[in-house]
């Protein structure tokens, strides 16, 4: 545990001084991929998200999650690529497969949800190829493209205010 708060420590410092230069690349592509990081210590209904996306024209086969796991248990089951604070290294890189090609994949759309910062979810917000990131007003403001600002707990809300503004900005 106190070796998880230093490289918490050492990975928000690492991935706060990537922010200073960061560059965001907005396309007027419509939304067709969308990938979604979510923090399972504070929202676990991960389901019901993704239903709400697909009752608003999101193809089931073109929505991927990831989920992020304060800890894990040996024999846990998971229906969706994870990663923990064990797969964070000091030097700000995460070291798994799964998560590696989330970070490379072209998504249209990436929702990090998750209203609390913690340094792994940061660094693949931070990291991601999406051409249009939407998050919490909560979070780095230089991480997204777009911030909402309300709790996790609200997640048709959040869907709501989320395809509303899409339509607006004409990203479907």
């Amino acid at each position: 545990m106190f070796w998880n708060r230093i490289k918490e420590f050492w990975t928000k410092k690492i991935v706060k001084k990537k922010l200073l230069n960061v560059k965001h690349l907005v396309t007027n592509d419509s939304i067709k991929k969308v990938g979604i990081v979510i923090d399972e210590t504070y929202f676990d209904n991960k389901e019901a998200l993704i239903s709400e996306l697909i009752k608003n024209g999101i193809r089931q086969e073109n929505i991927f999650q990831l989920v992020f796991k304060n800890n894990s248990k040996k024999n846990e089951s998971f229906d969706c690529a994870f990663f923990t604070y064990k797969n964070l290294s000091w030097i700000g890189t995460i070291d798994k497969r799964e998560v590696s090609e989330f970070i490379q994949q072209d998504f249209d759309l990436l929702i990090s949800y998750y209203d609390t910062e913690k340094s792994p979810l940061l660094l693949v917000t931070h990291l991601s190829k999406a051409t249009f990131k939407v998050g919490f007003a909560s979070i780095d403001k230089r991480l997204n493209h777009f911030m909402i600002d309300i709790t996790t707990e609200n997640y048709k809300v959040f869907i709501f205010e989320l395809f509303k503004y899409l339509k607006i900005l004409n990203k479907l």
